[in-house]
């Protein structure tokens, strides 16, 4: 352990085990994770234990485990979602294969109010859940002290020994008095306090010892990490031992190169070459159409092109440069870097060659312990202009991954029993239920107002959680009626890209103008091969609210702005329909590849 007394997360391979760690601190307390299978001796120093979520079922023979030891170390314990369950069968309980799986927003009913870990807490409040499997009987001692619809044990104590656990996750911001919860655990512990005060400074001595006599080769998107990270490490390491490079893939936002120039020369900033390498990105995706093919040959093509650069400008390694790179947390959980997670996506900062160099020693990733929030709050404290700061996330990769390719129609087998117009659409995304990838169908629903009301809403939720065909629900704004879909195969080319482009800088347009950007977290527009005609492509309009990205709710979007966004999208041409995603984060990623 780092710091005595601090609070240790055990990581079982959650998508938000260092999102808890991030809430302990902001409870004024250290957190640190360390592997699930970490020996009770090496934590008995530590104020508290919390054990986090994972993608596995706990009675699994492969899955992981904890040392039951710790629950002989007279410290508190706290399990979430599977780290109840493996809490619970620990202690001699018993988790089952849950009869309907919660995905998104429950209610949890609290009894037991006198319990210390409850103080303050209403007696319903609204938590996030995200699990397949469920207790189905509880250890000697515990107690049931909440429960939602779905879940008999959403909320368990067994208050002698101070052990704790629930099935939902307060840790994210869509749970009410999440953070609260978090809170009353910590004061449970007997915990030394700790501030972030001295963030940029420590930061700073980290990266000076990282780098040593070293030189930084700066890979720069124009987007909120890259430019925090490049900043930040020219004013720690100086301008003259820095060279930032944006390269043009040919799949940036409409006239993204030009306004990012433009941004760092207002900042001073002129230790940035921009490279055009549209075509060699654009020839490297012919014929590609496997969402993971396409995420490592974007991720090759950028370290082929940084490569070039560095060689003709003379910063190679062996000249004493390494990588830098803006990757921030969600980029490396989602990934399967921890120990026991499951591959969400393999984002293009994470391919083996990036692998192999951060292994040599030869990456740097000032970020890479960061939420975007803190990025955000990290820019400001550099001085970086607002619209620089809270400009809305986009991908490395670009449209790229918001152009979805395929070969040839993919086939629907379930048919959903609601009582609403509805119907599977002929292509997959990626999704992240029960702390695992899916690769699912979304399906659309269909109605004569062509705008999503409270039914839409709550279909939006419940379909996920009940059929193994969706992963993510649609509202039409286009068509009141399902019309016949007609398929065209298709890859990325410079034509699709136009043609988001198009719909991309429209939509936003669209979104200024209404007066609605800033309470939008990221607003992802993606083009399907699909229509109502040959050739025809529809659009997802996929805005989200989130913090940290690593959970995400779909956002609201006012009904004469989409109205407005569906006719003008209807009148770029090649583009037949519309569609809004009405899925959260899970089971829907925020992203669709």
């Amino acid at each position: 352990m780092e710091h005595q007394k601090s609070i240790i997360v055990l990581d079982f391979g959650g998508q938000y085990a260092h999102l808890i760690a991030r809430r302990v601190r902001q409870c004024g307390v250290y957190s640190e994770i360390m592997d699930a299978d970490t020996p009770a001796e090496e934590l008995k120093n530590a104020a508290g234990i919390i054990l986090s979520g994972g993608p596995q079922s706990v009675y699994d023979s492969e899955s992981p485990q904890g040392d039951p030891g710790i629950f002989d170390l007279a410290i508190p314990v706290f399990g979430i979602c599977y780290g109840l369950q493996w809490m619970v069968q620990a202690l001699g309980g018993t988790v089952s294969p849950g009869t309907v799986k919660e995905y998104g927003k429950a209610k949890l009913q609290l009894e037991h109010t006198d319990v210390k870990v409850l103080s303050d807490l209403p007696e319903e409040m609204t938590v996030w859940m995200s699990h397949g499997d469920a207790v189905s009987a509880l250890p000697e001692g515990f107690m049931r002290i909440g429960k939602s619809d779905d879940c008999e044990f959403a909320f368990v104590a067994q208050t002698e020994k101070d052990l704790y656990g629930v099935q939902f996750h307060p840790e994210v911001v869509h749970t009410e008095y999440g953070q609260d919860l978090i809170k009353n655990f910590v004061s449970l512990c007997n915990a030394e306090p700790w501030n972030i005060g001295s963030y940029v400074k420590n930061i700073g001595d980290a990266i000076k010892e990282e780098v040593g006599d070293r030189k930084i080769f700066m890979m720069v998107s124009g987007g909120v990490d890259s430019t925090v990270a490049f900043v930040l490490i020219n004013k720690i390491l100086g301008t003259d031992r820095v060279q930032g490079l944006l390269v043009d893939t040919g799949m940036m936002r409409k006239d993204e190169v030009l306004l990012v120039g433009r941004a760092f020369e207002e900042l001073g900033i002129d230790n940035l070459r921009i490279e055009d390498a549209s075509q060699y990105f654009l020839k490297k995706l012919v014929e590609v159409y496997e969402p993971e093919d396409k995420r490592w040959i974007i991720g090759d093509a950028f370290l082929s092109v940084q490569r070039r650069v560095s060689e003709e400008m003379g910063l190679t390694m062996d000249d004493g440069w390494m990588l830098g790179q803006g990757t921030i947390y969600p980029d490396t959980i989602e990934t399967g870097e921890t120990k026991n997670a499951d591959k969400i996506k393999t984002h293009h900062n994470r391919i083996p060659e990036i692998q192999k160099m951060m292994e040599e020693g030869f990456v740097i990733e000032p970020l890479r312990d960061l939420y975007k929030d803190e990025v955000r709050e990290l820019g400001v404290e550099l001085g970086l202009p607002h619209d620089l700061v809270w400009r809305h996330p986009f991908p490395g990769p670009g449209l790229g991954v918001r152009i979805l390719c395929a070969q040839s129609a993919s086939t629907i087998e379930e048919d959903l029993d609601i009582a609403i117009t509805h119907a599977g659409l002929p292509v997959q995304s990626v999704g992240v239920q029960g702390d695992g990838r899916s690769y699912r169908h979304a399906v659309s629903l269909f109605t004569h107002e062509q705008y999503p009301n409270e039914q839409c809403w709550n279909l939006a939720t419940s379909i996920p959680n009940q059929s193994s065909a969706f992963n993510r629900v649609l509202m039409c704004t286009s068509h009141a009626e399902v019309p016949e879909f007609v398929f065209t195969p298709g890859y990325v080319t410079m034509k699709r890209s136009d043609l988001l482009r198009e719909a991309d800088a429209l939509v936003h347009r669209i979104m200024y103008d209404a007066g609605f950007y800033a309470d939008i977290w990221q607003f992802p527009v993606v083009l399907l091969p699909f229509g109502t005609s040959e050739g025809g492509q529809s659009i997802v309009l996929r805005p989200v609210e989130s913090q940290e990205a690593m959970t995400a709710n779909a956002a609201v979007i006012p009904e004469l702005a989409l109205k407005q966004m569906t006719k003008e999208l209807l009148s770029l041409d090649g583009i037949d329909m519309v569609f809004q995603d009405l899925t959260h984060k899970p089971p829907g990623t925020i992203e669709w590849e």
